[in-house]
């Protein structure tokens, strides 16, 4: 009988079940500022990344939730606030609970002020998304000047020239990728009126 090579080995130790389960998702409901909401789906598309990754990277920090935690009593939060629910794993719902509890912070507060620490990214991304625009205008400008020229190609050399088809090319893959440009820009517009 011939035996196998067995290329690759897991382990399993008695916590790994627990570590997977942690990575389960769960829906819950949290009540928070408009400005939080929309500042966190804005970022996740502005980074091209779930909100659920981006919400669990801000609240699985059990050494910032203690800390905002331990500040609350002086941070003052707006009272119009909306029912959002949102998707985020099991261990992440696990700590806001167990620092919630422990400090008797309430969990939205936790998420609130947690969430208001990406304000300062988002302020950056605005930025960028303004000097994108400004060299998309550059871009598109260039290839109006590109499609000139190579009419005036065409006209000298005539359609079925190696360069006039090579400027042809050109044309389309930039065509093509300049609206890949506006496409990206135009999901990141909500980011202006932040």
């Amino acid at each position: 009988m011939r035996k196998t090579k067995t290329l690759i080995q897991l382990q399993f130790t008695i916590d790994s079940p627990l570590q997977l389960r942690g990575h389960q998702s769960v829906r819950t409901t949290f009540k928070l500022s408009e400005r939080c909401i929309d500042a966190l789906g804005i970022l996740a598309v502005q980074l091209g990344i779930k909100q659920k990754t981006l919400f669990d990277h801000l609240v699985d920090d059990v050494h910032v939730l203690k800390t905002i935690a331990k500040e609350f009593d002086s941070m003052a939060l707006s009272d119009r606030r909306v029912a959002k629910t949102y998707v985020i794993s099991r261990r992440t719902l696990e700590n806001l609970e167990l620092i919630s509890s422990k400090y008797n912070t309430p969990r939205d507060a936790l998420v609130e002020l947690s969430i208001e620490r990406i304000l300062p990214l988002i302020e950056h991304e605005k930025a960028k998304h303004v000097q994108r625009t400004e060299i998309t205008e550059k871009l598109t400008e260039q290839l109006r000047q590109i499609s000139k020229l190579l009419l005036e190609a065409e006209s000298e050399l005539g359609e079925d020239d190696q360069v006039v088809q090579e400027m042809y090319n050109i044309l389309r893959t930039s065509d093509v990728s300049l609206r890949r440009i506006r496409a990206f820009l135009e999901k990141g517009k909500k980011i202006e009126q932040f």
